[in-house]
């Protein structure tokens, strides 16, 4: 097993433990290993990881109204959203600098000379 796959399933396992039981900080863990998850997405799952954590942020309290479980299945969920967050501000970065550099390494070059 990989050490990304690893990564992932940590957090996976927090954001579901973190909907029953209080874990100091769990937030903050969740948007970290979602940046570090977020490195090792590939380039054709980009949009994909975004409209993702778009949608579990916003339909995750939708949840709410089911009886009984209905706040924990919702905390899962938002859980999910926050791992899913730092992962698309990782993937949403890359992109950027993937666009910014060759730019800003033409203009340098073409300065140059």
């Amino acid at each position: 097993m990989s050490i990304e796959r690893i990564i992932g399933l940590v957090g996976v396992a927090i954001a579901i433990v973190a909907a029953f039981v209080s874990i100091p900080n769990a937030s903050l863990a969740l948007l970290i290993i979602g940046v570090i998850v977020g490195a090792w997405i590939a380039r054709e799952d980009h949009v994909r990881v975004i409209v993702s954590a778009m949608a579990l942020a916003e339909f995750a309290h939708n949840f709410d109204a089911v009886p009984g479980a209905g706040l924990y299945l919702a905390a899962i969920i938002s859980n999910a959203g926050l791992l899913m967050a730092g992962a698309a501000v990782t993937v949403i970065a890359r992109n950027v600098y993937a666009r910014v550099v060759p730019a800003f390494t033409k203009a340098s070059a073409v300065a140059a000379s």
